[in-house]
């Protein structure tokens, strides 16, 4: 259950980030609804985003990955689609914006998860 509030809170961190820094996607609501898409950019990823990789994995193997970029902007898109239909205040403009903020999320994601990941190891070492 931590790791899982703790994914929650780099996802949100993350697409915050993106919203601060990437022209294109904005958010207007209330601060809640922030967490809320935190919360839905997690089900994207944990629930279609596997299906899409294995429909598309022809074209992961023939681009030796790179096709994740555009995956990822395409559940980013799709998180910007489900908090407008919740009327949360996320919105992705463009797939410019949707392939920038992706790359952005996934940049941000991956340093915090390594800086989580060493520390728990070196709380682990300690004990």
């Amino acid at each position: 259950m931590n790791r899982i509030f703790v994914t929650w809170l780099i996802n949100t961190t993350a697409i915050m980030l993106a919203i601060k820094f990437v022209p294109g996607i904005y958010f207007s609501g209330r601060w809640w609804g922030l967490l809320l898409t935190g919360i839905i950019f997690g089900f994207v990823n944990t629930f279609i985003r596997p299906l899409v990789k294995l429909f598309t994995l022809p074209l992961l193997v023939l681009t030796l990955g790179l096709f994740t970029f555009i995956i990822n902007a395409m559940m980013l898109g799709i998180t910007s689609w489900i908090s407008d239909r919740l009327n949360l205040g996320f919105n992705v403009v463009g797939f410019k914006a949707a392939f920038l903020g992706a790359l952005l999320i996934s940049i941000v994601s991956m340093v915090l998860n390594c800086i989580l990941d060493a520390s728990e190891q070196e709380r682990q070492r300690k004990i």
